[in-house]
């Protein structure tokens, strides 16, 4: 069990200052042009409206001695009459207050989404009959409440789940202080990031466990935690669930667009880069060809790939590859005039967010750099293959149209990146750094290393600003919104290509890598051996990507 000695705060160390600010994008929002739900500041999910709420009263801080460690939890303020808690917020003290939780009531008037729901009288939303003491930081064994933390799930009625839990400095809150929320109109929820843990007591960030363009999971905000000293009290919780066929917080074509102008970031080159972005027009125009199995003589593509087979699967029947002679040459290098970014926009997070995919080509993918301690040592071959396709992707808030974070593709991985930890030009546009030959993106310059960064033993991601750039908020291509309907995005014939950008060449790259390992001093060939074992495969032979659509995250949800 937990005395105070542990988790003990003074109640003149425990009240702040004053509550915290929510943070701000670098410039004012625009007025966004007119349309649905997008921006509106309510959301409609069927029989339950939702607004967003990003001010809050601080309760209880696990550390205020050192404010840099330990999280913080807050109840949400200003909320608008007729609507209702479903849980606290926790957030970690190294980090600017950037989140949210949902509140909600009964839609004003049941959409035709109760069509797709099980007909019920129930109320949507109910009081728990009581609550469960899931984890306190007081034991109680000397005699005094003040200055601790006590942590309370709701008990839902039967047909009912809770979507958060409640955290009070002292006694059980009072049963109308929450609301739970009928089981039908509620999705599966999972523990996402360790937001804290000391001793046995662990918080968890929660996300929707269906996600992805076609998931209706919606997240509410609110934490999930643990306490090994209570067995047993870990219940379940759920998030909210999305029945609106009609998605109306999704924005309309002419918001995508105000959207890219306002947010679109600028792609940074490394001014050493040879292998740089085209157009996939310019690529066609220049002498790309389609190959098929079994024929020694490529076709030349269309402009628009119209001749490029579409649909089907990924069957090693085609293939697209560079011409050959001083034009192969030419192609490789690229063509950054013509360079622009092609977005596909789709639903994120149930349509409570709009995720803009944004797509670069280049014609070819340069070798990598090893980096062995202090030594350098350049690739023949390894890594290189034609064609390259990279991308980020913007998560827009759908509740006020705000830029929430970036995703940055980086080789066989990903991460996403908050907007308070992004670099911004020109008011709200951020940067993109994109590696030296690999195209990696990455939201600050400097040299990372795919491989032990602590050993210093990778292969290098070499990352800086330059003269090579491209602007996504005025050189881009609209290809793909699904959720739009039928025919308002034109979706180019290239887009439908479903095999290889580029052709597969085996060679025995372990042999340059053995090479390297042999020279190496003997204390440092064990270590370079395991995480050349750790490597992609694609790094030992060439292999052309699939385009956009082949990829997993052109319905699913990014990896991280």
């Amino acid at each position: 069990m937990f005395g105070c000695e542990c988790f003990y705060r003074k109640k003149m160390d425990l009240l702040p200052l004053s509550d915290p600010e929510p943070f701000s994008l670098p410039a004012p929002l625009p007025q966004w042009p007119h349309g649905q739900g997008f921006a509106s500041g309510k959301l409609n999910l069927g029989e339950l409206e939702v607004v967003k709420i990003s001010r809050f009263k601080f309760i209880w801080s696990s550390n205020l001695e050192d404010k840099k460690i330990g999280v913080t939890f807050y109840k949400p303020v200003g909320i608008p009459d007729g609507f209702y808690i479903l849980g606290h917020y926790c957030q970690s003290n190294d980090q600017p207050l950037r989140g949210f939780v949902l509140v909600a009531r009964e839609a004003p008037s049941k959409s035709e989404a109760a069509d797709f729901s099980t007909r019920v009288t129930s109320p949507a939303l109910r009081e728990p009959l009581d609550y469960t003491l899931a984890w306190k930081s007081n034991d109680g064994s000397e005699g005094s409440l003040e200055g601790c933390g006590f942590f309370w799930l709701p008990q839902p009625p039967e047909g009912y789940n809770s979507v958060g839990y409640l955290v009070t400095s002292s006694k059980k809150p009072k049963l109308d202080n929450v609301r739970c929320v009928r089981a039908d109109l509620t999705d599966r929820c999972e523990k996402y990031r360790v937001m804290h843990s000391e001793f046995s007591f662990r918080v968890w960030s929660t996300r929707p466990y269906h996600r992805g363009m076609l998931g209706r999971g919606v997240s509410v905000g609110t934490f999930s935690c643990i306490s090994d000293s209570i067995p047993g009290l870990e219940l379940p919780l759920s998030c909210l669930k999305n029945l609106d066929p009609s998605l109306h917080g999704m924005p309309n074509c002419d918001q995508i667009h105000a959207l890219i102008n306002h947010y679109g970031p600028t792609f940074f080159f490394h001014p050493d880069e040879i292998y740089l972005p085209s157009s996939v027009s310019w690529f066609f125009e220049n002498g790309a060809l389609l190959f098929r199995k079994g024929d020694s003589v490529g076709e030349p593509i269309d402009v628009g790939g119209s001749n490029l087979p579409s649909g089907g699967c990924n069957d090693g029947e085609f293939w697209i590859d560079l011409p050959s002679g001083d034009q192969r040459k030419t192609i490789k290098l690229g063509n950054l005039a013509s360079a622009k970014l092609y977005l596909h926009v789709k639903p994120a997070l149930g349509g409570t967010f709009t995720d803009i995919a944004l797509w670069i080509f280049c014609p070819f993918n340069g070798p990598a750099t090893l980096k062995v301690g202090i030594m350098n040592i350049a690739l023949n071959k390894i890594g290189q293959h034609v064609c390259d396709w990279e991308h980020v992707t913007l998560r827009i808030c759908n509740f006020t149209g705000e830029l929430w974070s970036i995703y940055f593709s980086q080789h066989s991985g990903g991460v996403w990146v908050n907007a308070y930890e992004l670099e911004y030009t020109q008011g709200n546009k951020a940067i993109i750094y994109s590696s030296r030959n690999g195209h990696a993106s990455f939201s600050h310059p400097g040299t990372y290393i795919q491989g032990s960064a602590k050993l210093g033993i990778g292969i290098r991601n070499d990352c800086t600003s330059s003269n090579f750039y491209v602007d996504s908020s005025t050189h881009y291509e609209l290809v793909a919104a699904e959720y739009l309907g039928d025919g308002i995005v034109a979706e180019p014939g290239w887009l439908q290509f479903m095999r290889k950008w580029g052709p597969t060449i085996v060679y025995d790259s372990r042999t340059e890598l053995d090479k390297i390992v042999h020279v190496l001093p003997v204390m440092l060939q064990s270590s370079v051996k395991n995480i050349f074992d750790k490597l992609p495969v694609e790094l030992y032979g060439e292999e052309g990507p699939t385009g956009p659509k082949e990829k997993n995250n052109w319905v699913g949800d990014e990896r991280g």
